[in-house]
Protein backbone atom coordinates (compact mmCIF):
# COMPACT_ATOMS: atom_id res chain seq x y z
CA UNK A 1 0.00 0.00 0.00
CA UNK A 2 1.05 3.66 -0.90
CA UNK A 3 1.48 6.62 1.89
CA UNK A 4 -0.75 8.90 1.24
CA UNK A 5 2.13 12.26 0.75
CA UNK A 6 1.71 15.94 1.91
CA UNK A 7 -0.65 17.74 -1.00
CA UNK A 8 -0.28 21.77 -1.26
CA UNK A 9 0.96 22.05 2.13
CA UNK A 10 -1.62 19.67 4.06
CA UNK A 11 -0.75 16.84 5.96
CA UNK A 12 -2.79 13.64 5.80
CA UNK A 13 -4.78 12.96 8.77
CA UNK A 14 -5.71 16.75 9.89
CA UNK A 15 -9.38 16.33 8.52
CA UNK A 16 -8.43 19.05 5.74
CA UNK A 17 -8.35 16.37 3.04
CA UNK A 18 -9.21 14.08 1.88
CA UNK A 19 -8.14 11.46 -0.97
CA UNK A 20 -11.29 9.83 -3.04
CA UNK A 21 -12.24 8.40 -6.62
CA UNK A 22 -11.60 9.93 -9.33
CA UNK A 23 -14.42 12.34 -9.77
CA UNK A 24 -15.28 13.21 -6.02
CA UNK A 25 -15.42 16.53 -4.68
CA UNK A 26 -12.41 17.62 -2.12
CA UNK A 27 -14.29 18.93 1.36
CA UNK A 28 -11.36 21.07 1.96
CA UNK A 29 -11.31 24.52 2.97
CA UNK A 30 -10.02 25.86 -0.05
CA UNK A 31 -12.53 23.87 -2.27
CA UNK A 32 -15.19 24.99 -0.46
CA UNK A 33 -14.07 28.39 -0.41
CA UNK A 34 -12.93 28.31 -4.34
CA UNK A 35 -16.42 26.63 -5.18
CA UNK A 36 -19.49 28.83 -7.14
CA UNK A 37 -22.59 29.46 -6.51
CA UNK A 38 -24.82 26.74 -7.67
CA UNK A 39 -26.57 27.90 -10.37
CA UNK A 40 -30.56 26.48 -11.53
CA UNK A 41 -30.63 23.89 -13.64
CA UNK A 42 -31.44 25.27 -17.04
CA UNK A 43 -33.42 22.22 -18.32
CA UNK A 44 -36.38 23.27 -15.52
CA UNK A 45 -38.76 26.23 -15.98
CA UNK A 46 -38.74 28.64 -13.67
CA UNK A 47 -42.92 28.91 -13.36
CA UNK A 48 -45.06 25.77 -14.80
CA UNK A 49 -47.45 26.42 -17.16
CA UNK A 50 -50.46 24.71 -17.54
CA UNK A 51 -50.61 22.35 -20.49
CA UNK A 52 -53.51 23.00 -23.45
CA UNK A 53 -54.91 20.91 -25.10
CA UNK A 54 -57.19 21.83 -28.82
CA UNK A 55 -60.50 20.13 -29.28
CA UNK A 56 -58.82 18.42 -32.51
CA UNK A 57 -55.98 16.91 -30.46
CA UNK A 58 -58.69 15.62 -27.48
CA UNK A 59 -60.64 13.94 -29.86
CA UNK A 60 -57.79 12.31 -31.87
CA UNK A 61 -56.38 10.97 -28.45
CA UNK A 62 -60.25 9.43 -28.07
CA UNK A 63 -60.62 8.09 -31.15
CA UNK A 64 -57.39 6.35 -30.82
CA UNK A 65 -58.27 5.27 -26.86
CA UNK A 66 -61.32 3.74 -28.57
CA UNK A 67 -59.09 1.89 -31.11
CA UNK A 68 -56.85 0.54 -28.44
CA UNK A 69 -58.46 -3.18 -27.73
CA UNK A 70 -55.10 -5.48 -26.33
CA UNK A 71 -54.27 -5.17 -22.74
CA UNK A 72 -51.86 -2.53 -21.96
CA UNK A 73 -52.68 -0.43 -25.18
CA UNK A 74 -54.19 2.54 -23.74
CA UNK A 75 -50.95 3.04 -21.35
CA UNK A 76 -48.66 2.81 -23.79
CA UNK A 77 -50.88 5.68 -25.82
CA UNK A 78 -50.88 7.86 -22.49
CA UNK A 79 -47.06 7.27 -22.09
CA UNK A 80 -46.58 8.49 -25.47
CA UNK A 81 -48.55 11.71 -25.16
CA UNK A 82 -48.18 12.29 -21.88
CA UNK A 83 -51.23 12.01 -20.64
CA UNK A 84 -53.09 10.74 -17.51
CA UNK A 85 -55.86 8.27 -17.55
CA UNK A 86 -58.08 11.56 -16.10
CA UNK A 87 -57.19 13.26 -19.03
CA UNK A 88 -59.55 10.58 -20.71
CA UNK A 89 -62.08 10.53 -18.14
CA UNK A 90 -62.66 14.45 -18.58
CA UNK A 91 -62.89 14.70 -22.15
CA UNK A 92 -64.80 11.53 -22.58
CA UNK A 93 -67.45 13.03 -20.07
CA UNK A 94 -67.15 16.08 -21.97
CA UNK A 95 -67.62 14.20 -24.94
CA UNK A 96 -70.86 13.03 -24.14
CA UNK A 97 -72.21 16.14 -22.91
CA UNK A 98 -71.57 18.15 -25.68
CA UNK A 99 -69.29 16.75 -28.46
CA UNK A 100 -67.18 19.45 -29.89
CA UNK A 101 -68.32 22.63 -27.91
CA UNK A 102 -67.75 21.00 -24.77
CA UNK A 103 -64.14 19.95 -26.06
CA UNK A 104 -63.28 23.66 -26.61
CA UNK A 105 -61.01 25.01 -23.92
CA UNK A 106 -63.21 27.20 -21.73
CA UNK A 107 -62.23 30.62 -19.97
CA UNK A 108 -61.58 30.12 -16.34
CA UNK A 109 -63.07 31.74 -13.46
CA UNK A 110 -66.20 33.40 -12.67
CA UNK A 111 -68.86 33.92 -15.17
CA UNK A 112 -69.34 37.09 -16.69
CA UNK A 113 -73.19 39.03 -16.21
CA UNK A 114 -75.86 37.84 -17.98
CA UNK A 115 -77.13 39.98 -21.08
CA UNK A 116 -80.09 40.94 -19.16
CA UNK A 117 -77.84 42.77 -16.44
CA UNK A 118 -75.67 43.86 -19.04
CA UNK A 119 -78.78 45.73 -20.73
CA UNK A 120 -79.93 47.17 -17.33
CA UNK A 121 -76.86 48.89 -16.72
CA UNK A 122 -76.67 50.24 -20.51
CA UNK A 123 -80.62 51.29 -19.91
CA UNK A 124 -79.88 52.91 -16.38
CA UNK A 125 -77.30 54.44 -17.77
CA UNK A 126 -78.96 56.06 -20.81
CA UNK A 127 -81.68 57.16 -18.34
CA UNK A 128 -79.42 58.96 -15.81
CA UNK A 129 -77.91 61.06 -18.87
CA UNK A 130 -81.12 61.89 -20.42
CA UNK A 131 -82.74 62.95 -16.63
CA UNK A 132 -79.56 64.66 -16.47
CA UNK A 133 -80.04 66.46 -20.00
CA UNK A 134 -84.37 67.74 -18.92
CA UNK A 135 -82.53 69.44 -15.73
CA UNK A 136 -80.08 71.55 -17.52
CA UNK A 137 -82.98 72.19 -20.01
CA UNK A 138 -85.44 73.18 -17.59
CA UNK A 139 -82.96 75.67 -15.84
CA UNK A 140 -82.31 76.74 -19.97
CA UNK A 141 -85.54 77.38 -19.85
CA UNK A 142 -86.12 79.54 -16.87
CA UNK A 143 -83.40 81.29 -17.69
CA UNK A 144 -84.58 82.53 -21.05
CA UNK A 145 -87.82 83.22 -19.53
CA UNK A 146 -85.92 85.60 -16.83
CA UNK A 147 -83.86 87.14 -19.50
CA UNK A 148 -87.45 87.67 -21.84
CA UNK A 149 -89.20 89.54 -19.19
CA UNK A 150 -86.24 91.57 -18.23
CA UNK A 151 -85.84 92.44 -21.54
CA UNK A 152 -89.70 93.45 -22.21
CA UNK A 153 -89.48 95.27 -19.27
CA UNK A 154 -86.35 97.46 -20.80
CA UNK A 155 -87.16 97.93 -24.08
CA UNK A 156 -91.05 98.69 -23.17
CA UNK A 157 -91.83 102.56 -23.78
CA UNK A 158 -92.15 104.06 -20.71
CA UNK A 159 -94.34 107.12 -19.84
CA UNK A 160 -94.96 109.09 -16.86
CA UNK A 161 -97.89 107.39 -15.71
CA UNK A 162 -96.80 103.75 -16.55
CA UNK A 163 -93.33 103.99 -14.73
CA UNK A 164 -95.37 105.58 -11.71
CA UNK A 165 -97.73 101.96 -11.60
CA UNK A 166 -94.71 99.55 -11.94
CA UNK A 167 -93.64 100.84 -8.64
CA UNK A 168 -94.43 99.64 -5.43
CA UNK A 169 -95.38 102.21 -2.71
CA UNK A 170 -94.08 102.32 0.26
Amino acid sequence: MSEPTQVMGVAPGDGSFTEGAVGERSEGPVARASSPVPRPDPELAERPTRRRFTAEYKQRILREASACTRHGEIGALLRREGLYTSHLTAWRKQQTAGALAALEPRKRGPAGPSAELVELRTLRGQLERAEADLRTARRVIEVQGNVSALLEDLLAPKSATAADATRPTR
